[in-house]
Parts: structure tokens; C-alpha cells; sequence
């Protein structure tokens, strides 16, 4: 199940540091970034082994997960949070503002095969709204 974690932040007159090296609870294999996104929807996937961190290091976006049984609205409005997505984590993207920026920590590298492209059946979804 997708898990909102807040992370470690310093602040100073000198500016602002976050540091993920404790949050992440896997070894990351693979790091990318999402921006430029029009009013398109991103993701629409969940996998077979990947594990993935989702922070909105810039701007805002929304990430709606349905792992099964629950689904969840995520808002990614502060670069302070760190969205986890278990591999089991059906997950859309969306509601990007122009400035956002998605960086996406995983815990495999690419694969195709790792891709499951079928959403859950809805028939027993129960809703569920994060902060």
C-alpha cells in the first residue's frame, strides 16, 4: 500500500536542504524526472517488481494509486514529500502545474516485462483520502 512520508529538512537563512538518504526504504537502481507534462495523464501502471520513492521536487502534481482493494488521491505539493509506491501500487499521475517537476526514485532498472498495464476491477474499491 502507498505510504506519504515526510522527509528530513533543514532550514536556514542560507536556503533549504532535504535529504533522502534515510527515507527511501530501498536500494535505488534507477532515478528519472517528469516535467514539461501537459494536461496529460502519466503512469497508468503498477508492476510486477518495482518498487518506486515519488517526490514533486518543484510545482505540484496529484497521484491517484489503487493497490487492489483501496484507492487513494495523493497531493505532491511540497517538496518535503515522498510518496511510496509499492509494486502492487496502481498509479496515475496527473494535475501537473506548467512549473512541476516528478523526480522518481526506482528500485529495479528498466523492464518492460515489469510493466502491468491492467487497472484493479473496481467492484471492490473503497476510497480513501490522503493528505
Amino acid at each position: 500500500m502507498a505510504q506519504l512520508l515526510q522527509i528530513k529538512t533543514f532550514k536556514d537563512s542560507r536556503g533549504i536542504l532535504t535529504v533522502l538518504d534515510s527515507v527511501v526504504p530501498f536500494e535505488i537502481k534507477r532515478l528519472f524526472y517528469i516535467y514539461g507534462v501537459d494536461s496529460s495523464d502519466r503512469g497508468g501502471h503498477r508492476h510486477h517488481t518495482t518498487r518506486q520513492a515519488a517526490i514533486c521536487i518543484q510545482g505540484s502534481c496529484t497521484i491517484t494509486n489503487h493497490n487492489g482493494s483501496v484507492k487513494e488521491v495523493f497531493a505532491l505539493d511540497d517538496p518535503e514529500k515522498c510518496l511510496i509506491l509499492e509494486p502492487e501500487d496502481w498509479h496515475v499521475m496527473h494535475d501537473f502545474t506548467p512549473d512541476a517537476i516528478l523526480l522518481v526514485l526506482a528500485s529495479t532498472a528498466f523492464d518492460p516485462s515489469d510493466y502491468i498495464y491492467e487497472p484493479y476491477n473496481n467492484n471492490t474499491l473503497r476510497e480513501s483520502q490522503s493528505p
